[in-house]
Order: structure tokens, then sequence, then C-alpha cells
């Protein structure tokens, strides 16, 4: 089975989950003998990926291009004569499209498969050039960006003529699909819900002394920490985990709230905490990679992902992988196939509180909580994902797989 499949990122050039998953789901996909031909909007090594091939669609090295502000901003593009060029997001999507169209006549494939909004033009193109089946993978829509608002019509005119035009979408969760079937009115019978997961034979382990030497002496002085590790947008319900801060500082004083991660929304939460009175209680660390972003997870007594709407979210399971146990929005996929931890609805601030006040009060909670979710975590894999994909594949080409 050769499968075109369209991304727009592979670590380590990501700015999220994204990435992570494709690389992940491919990996696994290559174990079922599928070959893919994974194309990327721009060039870089990836001379460590063996089990399939990545190509270009344009011929323009990563290092030329910056990203400077969020995913509706303006690339920067630095091209070797030092001339300096800015191209907005639906220019470069607009880019990736055409050069996609382009390869098509010359690639040899089954199926095609697009990842999120970024590429499913580009997957219509393809369709269009060379009439093979389009899967489109959806791991979020644009409600889900915009914090449950209607977001950038744009985005959302392409999500829904896309999906309208392809012959299976993929939902990474049940929450997902549900809300594909609300906002674009797609049939339930042509939505198939496959979850994500995790290769934790890939996950980095701990290394040497935490990278957050202050919060480490803190605890020693009976300290207890509150994680969250994801951009700072309003999707993410960091608004919401501030105001039950208040709550939860106001009943256990010594309770320290970790914010790793940057976005357009920090300054507005940073004004926020010195409005409520919690600002010696809450750091900001900005964007982490490497050992900082795996040493904040560790440091944590409790991660918490207060999302308004996740389609997936897989930094509860990063979480119980380096010791912390979780609180959840019940607007999550993950919350569809974690039951170990703790869950909440987004909008429940005074619930969120007493949550997070039970286990900074009570670390035989906080332990239980993580040796319950730990024994979940090891039996993750992405085997059931990739044969449902591969089961879809067969279906839509009437080949049969071997």
């Amino acid at each position: 089975m050769k499968v075109f499949m369209l991304g727009w990122e592979l670590p380590p050039h990501n700015s999220g989950g994204l990435g992570v998953a494709c690389y992940q789901l491919c990996r696994e996909l290559a174990k079922h003998n599928v070959d893919i031909d994974f194309i990327l909007p721009y060039r870089a090594d990836y001379k460590y990926i063996d089990f399939m091939k990545v190509r270009a669609a344009q011929n323009l090295h990563i290092d030329e291009i910056e990203n400077l502000l969020t995913a509706y901003d303006s690339y920067r593009y630095q091209e070797k004569s030092t001339k300096v060029s800015y191209i907005d997001i639906q220019d470069q999507r607009t880019m990736y499209e055409e050069a996609v169209s382009k390869m098509v006549r010359f690639s040899e494939f089954d199926v095609i498969h697009a990842h999120d909004w970024l590429t499913f033009r580009a997957g219509i193109r393809a369709k269009q050039a060379s009439g093979k089946p389009l899967i489109l993978h959806v791991h979020s829509i644009e409600r889900d960006r915009a914090g449950g608002n209607s977001g950038n019509p744009i985005v959302r005119e392409i999500e829904q003529l896309s999906m309208l035009m392809a012959d299976r979408v993929i939902a990474v969760s049940q929450h997902t699909k549900n809300a594909i079937v609300t906002d674009y009115h797609i049939p339930p019978e042509r939505i198939d819900v496959v979850h994500n997961s995790m290769d934790i034979g890939s996950v980095e382990p701990l290394s040497g002394d935490t990278a957050y030497t202050y919060l480490e002496e803190m605890k020693k002085q009976g300290y207890r920490v509150v994680v969250n590790i994801g951009r700072i947008t309003v999707q993410k319900g960091l608004t919401n985990l501030l105001h039950a801060a208040k709550t939860v500082v106001d009943k256990h004083p010594k309770t320290i709230f970790l914010l790793v991660g940057s976005g357009d929304q920090e300054r507005e939460l940073l004004e926020l905490a010195a409005q409520l009175g919690i600002s010696r209680n809450v750091i900001f660390t900005g964007f982490q990679r490497g050992k900082n972003w795996r040493d904040a997870y560790a440091i944590g007594d409790l991660f918490v992902m207060p999302s308004v709407s996740e389609p997936f979210g897989l930094t509860p399971i990063e979480a119980a992988g380096y010791g912390t146990p979780s609180l959840i929005s019940k607007q999550s996929g993950v919350s569809e196939v974690l039951n170990n931890c703790l869950k909440v609805d987004f909008w429940d601030v005074d619930e969120m509180a007493n949550q997070i006040t039970a286990v900074m009060q009570n670390d035989a909670l906080r332990d239980e909580l993580h040796k319950n979710v730990y024994q979940e975590y090891v039996r993750l894999s992405w085997t059931d994902a990739a044969k449902k994909l591969v089961n879809t594949y067969a279906l839509h080409t009437g080949r049969l797989h071997s």
C-alpha cells in the first residue's frame, strides 16, 4: 500500500503535538507494510527517519523560515541572498498546495492521507489530479483553536468543503467527531474515530538533577507544584486555571503554579495573575524543549489540562510517564481513553480548585493516582490506530492488505 501523505511538521521542527503524532503514527504504519511518501512544506535534515520517505514541496530550508507569532501570523523568509520577505499563513498554505499539485504528476501512490486544515486543499488538488481516494485526518477544527468560538471563517470554509469532498474523515476522538458533525454537518457514518496514542519506547528518560532547582528547594519546605505545559492560547483554558489558582492559594498558600509554554495570551495571563494577587505563586517559563520540558512534568505534584476544547491532548499521558498524575478537562479526547485521572468541566472553576486543593493537601492521593494511571501508560501503543487506518486504506482502494 503506497500512501501520499501530506503533513505540516515533523520533529524536531514542530510547534506542538501534531508533528509528534504524525511521526509516531507513520512509524507504526510502516510496520504494517505501508509505504509512505511524506510531503512537508520545507526542506530539513530528516536522515534519522528510515521508515518512510520525507520530501519537501518547496526548495526552502527550515532554517530560512521563521514563524513570528502564531498560526495565523506572518512567516519570515530569509533567503540566501539575504533578502527578507514576509508571507502570511494563507499564502504559505497556497504555496504548498501549488507545489503538491505538481508533485502528484510524478508520484505513484494508492491513497492520499492529509493531516489538518493546512494540508486539506492540497489533498483535494492531489485527489483531482490523480483520481485517488482522499483520507482527511482531523487533529483539531477551527472551533477548538478558537476556544469554542467560530474562529477564522476562511479556515472554517476550507475544513467544511474539504471534508465534504473527502472519501473518508478520521477524527482523533469522539469529541472531535461530534464537533465535526455539529459544525460542518458531515454525515457521522463518513467519520471514523481513531484515537491518538503514544510510543512510550521513544520517550526520553529523565537525567541528572532537575532544571527546576528553586522549585525542588521549595518542595522541601512543604510547597507543592501544579504544572501546565502547552501553548498559551484561549483554547487551553488557562484563564479559568488562574481563577482556580486564586482559590487554591487561599486554601493552601504553599502551592506554586508552573506554566510552561508561549502564545498570544501570555501577557494577558501575566496581568491576570497580578490582578488576582497570586503573582508570587505563578511562574511563566516561556517555551521549553528537551530537559527543561521533561523536568517540568517531573517536578509537578499534579498536571492540569483545563482546555476549553481539546481534540485529543497527549500532555496528560506524557505527565504520567514522568511521574505526575493529572486533572483534565472533560471536553478533551484523552478523557475518553484515560481513566485513572481527575476530570472536570473546563468552566467549573470551583470544582477545579477543589480537586487541585485535594491533591495539594494529600500526598497519598497524589501517589495513588499516579500508580494507577501509570498502569494505563505502560500499555499504550499506536498498533490499534495503525490497523484501523490500514483497513480504511484497503476499503477505499479495493486492495487487500498483506
